[in-house]
């Protein structure tokens, strides 16, 4: 009897160990679903008399990131990194006037140059709130982003540049009919680039320089296209492409700021974008040489094809980041 009672409680102590340790693991499951998955929330804002349409998730006391799109996209880009930025950070996205689902006034009602997307993005920061932040820059995004550095160096804890060019030597030849406009900005030279917002033009963005096309989900260029076919938005985008010169123009600001205040940046670049070369990439690192730099074999949007490897690099990146 000794013997079946010990063997009975050892039986049994076994059983309540394993299911003690079942039940830890259930609970370490159950709390690690509520850190880490957070809902995306859409939201809308009123800004200046605008409506501006932003996506928000992570926890709102946490670091958080803004990340800004660029042509001829929306907030939609960055479907695929949210969820992966926002297990430990507050991430937010917001579609720009003129793009998705933000409110696109008539080109005459509204002044769509980069100084003034920035001023409105400028007022969106401050009406959430928002004190200090990492920010994401990707192609238009980048020139309204480091407008937003360089008037709040306070405010910026780090830079993710991906395909966000700042340097002449970025500059491909794909923006020599633009440079013509920029030079005459006759209307000539405006109706010879009204081809720009078509859907073999916003097609080859997303597929120039990728290996494996049925990696890229359609519905990504199919949701930019019926945004770019609104009624009127060609002469919103003709105004953003005559007003691109601004940019360059302001590169040697960038430059100063970036020797200045030397903030941290990673560079995620897709090094087979037809308008933003490498060389665009690797010319950060003249004044920032702590810079770090990493390519993938990919075009425009990196984020269609490399979106969980190029996820990893920005959420190891913000926790080095101070707060």
């Amino acid at each position: 009897m000794k013997t079946i009672s010990g063997q009975f409680i050892a039986a049994l102590s076994v059983c309540l160990l394993i299911s003690n340790m079942t039940m830890a693991q259930k609970k370490l499951t159950l709390n690690n679903h509520i850190m880490e998955n957070h809902p995306i929330h859409y939201r809308n804002i009123k800004v200046n008399d605008l409506n501006l349409f932003y996506r928000e998730s992570g926890p709102a006391d946490a670091p958080s990131i803004l990340l800004l799109h660029g042509y001829p996209t929306s907030s939609h880009m960055f479907r695929n990194l949210i969820p992966i930025l926002s297990k430990k950070y507050h991430v937010i996205a917001p579609d720009l006037p003129g793009f998705g689902y933000s409110d696109a006034p008539d080109h005459q009602q509204f002044s769509y140059t980069f100084d003034h997307l920035s001023e409105t993005v400028q007022t969106f920061i401050d009406q959430l709130g928002m004190k200090r932040f990492a920010v994401y820059i990707f192609d238009y995004g980048a020139p309204v982003g480091l407008r937003l550095a360089m008037n709040n160096p306070e405010k910026i804890t780090g830079i993710v540049s991906q395909n966000g060019n700042a340097y002449e030597e970025g500059l491909s030849k794909e923006w020599n009919p633009i440079q013509k406009y920029w030079k005459d900005p006759s209307q000539e030279n405006r109706l010879a680039l009204k081809d720009f917002v078509s859907k073999e033009a916003t097609q080859f963005q997303y597929y120039h320089g990728v290996s494996d096309p049925s990696i890229i989900a359609p519905e990504a260029y199919t949701l930019d296209q019926k945004f770019l076919d609104r009624p009127g938005n060609i002469e919103i985008q003709l105004d953003l492409v005559k007003d691109y010169r601004t940019n360059v123009a302001l590169y040697p600001k960038f430059h100063e700021y970036f020797r200045k205040y030397q903030p941290k940046m990673l560079l995620v670049w897709g090094s087979k974008d037809p308008y933003f070369l490498p060389a665009g990439a690797e010319a950060y690192k003249k004044d920032l040489p702590a810079a770090k730099l990493k390519f993938y074999d990919t075009g425009h949007f990196a984020l269609e094809t490399n979106a969980e490897e190029i996820g990893a690099e920005i959420f190891e990146f913000m926790g080095t980041l101070p707060q």
